[in-house]
């Protein structure tokens, strides 16, 4: 059963759990899109096919929030959104080690080997320009927990720009050198986007679970979730001026 963020006539998000695929591959275990079509279709007993938009996509085993389309305008509105950098990303990571700065701006060039799926870091002359900002929640036991705004949205863009500074995220099996037995610490915390029909701000929020190593920071999440909440009430109380 998928975890349902938010749900109306043009939208589905959901919450993606890790090691799922997105949409089936060559190793045919359950997807992500799948699961949500047969969600649709019991829900609503929709009889045939049921339309399911794919507009952006997690590496498989990356888990959080996702949105999906549910009518071809609607698609196609989102994935202009995402032309147009209108749809923020906000994830959350444990590195294994400690960036030297509070918070910074990582700019790379990166490029792909598609026959061995690895992402490295090249000059500008051959890469794709990536960009993400970072800023350091809490450190504990030379661990930091990160809060990450991606710029843009390359292939393993987070994992890569980290590891190649030396910070590999947590049991990255694909870069970091160590990375010993355990799920990969990254998450896809937030997305904001301005509603394809409506044009009002969809905000859906999924919380990384309190396992190894997550739960190394429980109580610094939890104060960072209790500060965000706040912040959220304040700006739902700013009065409006006609």
């Amino acid at each position: 059963m998928i975890k349902v963020l938010y749900e109306d006539n043009h939208l589905l998000g959901v919450e993606k759990p890790s090691n799922m695929p997105v949409n089936e591959d060559s190793s045919r275990d359950p997807d992500l899109l799948s699961a949500c079509r047969e969600y649709l279709k019991e829900k609503y007993r929709k009889p045939g096919n049921v339309y399911v938009g794919l507009v952006h996509r997690l590496d498989r085993p990356v888990g959080g929030a996702m949105v999906f389309a549910r009518t071809s305008k609607a698609a196609s509105r989102l994935s202009d959104c995402i032309r147009r950098q209108q749809m923020h990303k906000t994830y959350l990571a444990v590195l294994d080690g400690v960036p030297s700065e509070q918070s910074s701006t990582l700019i790379d060039y990166l490029i792909k080997d598609h026959t061995a799926n690895m992402v490295t870091v090249t000059d500008s002359s051959h890469g794709k320009r990536s960009e993400l900002h970072y800023e350091i929640l809490s450190v504990r036991d030379g661990k930091a927990l990160v809060l990450i705004h991606l710029k843009t949205g390359r292939s393993h863009q987070i994992r890569v720009q980290f590891s190649s500074r030396g910070y590999p995220l947590m049991y990255d099996q694909r870069y970091h050198p160590s990375p010993g037995n355990g799920q990969i610490a990254l998450w896809a915390h937030r997305l904001e986007f301005p509603h394809p029909v409506r044009k009002e701000p969809v905000v859906l929020v999924s919380d990384p679970p309190m396992t190894d190593p997550w739960n190394l920071f429980k109580e610094e999440y939890d104060r960072y979730k209790e500060e965000e909440k706040k912040e959220k009430t304040e700006a739902s109380a700013e009065p409006s001026w006609n």
